[in-house]
């Protein structure tokens, strides 16, 4: 305990620079993976070709299935080493979750209201935006949220292509034989993760809150 203590306070400078890279891999890759994967949600389910939606679900689901060191691996030769190719991989795993959730929420919501919807004028734009995104919510953060605890795990890799993070840490415990380096790297992983999935969760509450106060024709719907 007296080791692990010592090793926190000669190398908290340290420590801090491996979890503000994670954060940024971590971030980058989920807040893109949102960016790119709920817009994409919505157009499927207004999408009437079946076979196109087939088609990006399953490429969607082929870079989910692909080893994390074998993705890191194939993108060094077209990214170099660093925090690029981590991040492209990162947001590549982030998008079948989010993707999934956003179509599964949108799909979800009862028909009986987007009939009263349209009968009460609305366009599709104003139906997405006023009804089905707030309903879906749920669905949709709870696919942010889980791939966010998946991104933290899997960012520990990254250390791996030289991208930093608190892998550094691990992989230089490993290294040098430092079991408080490895523990520290390891249990700041954990921690960050169960961090950030409490402050979705806030972030969840506090939106559904905050629209049901500002819209609260179109939750009587």
């Amino acid at each position: 305990m007296n080791a692990l203590w010592n090793f926190i306070v000669e190398r908290y400078p340290d420590i801090l620079k491996a979890l503000q890279e994670h954060l940024i891999l971590s971030s980058s890759s989920v807040l893109l993976g949102t960016i790119i994967a709920v817009p994409i949600g919505i157009l499927l389910v207004y999408n009437r070709a079946g076979w196109s939606n087939r088609i990006v679900f399953f490429i969607a689901n082929l870079f989910q299935t692909i080893p994390s060191l074998a993705l890191l691996a194939i993108l060094i030769p077209l990214l170099g080493i660093g925090m690029k190719p981590a991040i492209l991989a990162l947001f590549l795993y982030s998008l079948m979750p989010i993707l999934r959730n956003t179509y599964d929420g949108f799909n979800a919501v009862d028909k009986a209201v987007l009939q009263s919807a349209r009968g009460m004028g609305y366009s599709t734009a104003q139906t997405i935006l006023k009804v089905q995104l707030p309903l879906s919510l749920p669905y949709i953060m709870s696919g942010i949220r889980i791939t966010t605890v998946y991104i933290i795990s899997w960012a520990t890799l990254a250390a791996l292509i030289g991208a930093g993070g608190l892998g550094q840490l691990i992989v230089s415990g490993l290294g040098v034989n430092k079991p408080e380096m490895i523990f520290i790297g390891g249990i700041g992983a954990v921690v960050l993760a169960f961090a950030v999935d409490g402050l979705l969760g806030l972030l969840e509450r506090w939106l559904s809150k905050h629209y049901h106060q500002n819209h609260p024709r179109d939750t009587a719907i």
